[in-house]
């Protein structure tokens, strides 16, 4: 006997939205089909458009570094005695030591990381005749 199959297709079961929002989560789509280029597409558009849409508030960092040249020489061995112009220092009047401490600290951070202990500081006056900060430290 003869057996033939039939030319009608069989039809398939339609997946709810779950099953294919699940798909497209873990991914499961083969590479070169179409839900694949789509979720591919849709990345593309999130990651080129957004930027323009919303504000992420990403802005440069302003220069606060010193306006002056600071000059940095050694202690023969023990540390580096730093030369900062007082301008660029911001004591107000009349601090503590530990203000004062503070405030030189975040003006020779530029050149000397954070990672440094000032031991002592004097107020000198450069050869131009401004006044200036000298600060030993060492690490």
């Amino acid at each position: 006997m003869a057996s033939f199959t039939s030319s009608r297709a069989v039809p398939q079961p339609r997946r709810s939205l779950r099953n294919i929002l699940k798909s497209y989560f873990y991914w499961t789509y083969s590479r070169g089909s179409v839900p694949y280029d789509i979720m591919v597409t849709l990345i593309l558009l999130f990651i080129f458009i957004t930027p323009h849409l919303w504000n992420y508030g990403a802005q440069p960092t302003p220069l606060t570094g010193p306006m002056h040249p600071i000059q940095v020489s050694g202690n023969g061995g023990h540390g580096v005695i730093i030369t900062v112009a007082a301008s660029d220092v911001k004591i107000p009047p009349g601090a503590s030591e530990s203000a004062i401490k503070q405030a030189l600290r975040t003006a020779i951070e530029p050149v000397t990381g954070d990672a440094v202990f000032i031991e002592r500081w004097e107020t000198v006056t450069d050869p131009q005749g401004r006044l200036a900060w000298r600060v030993w430290t060492h690490r």
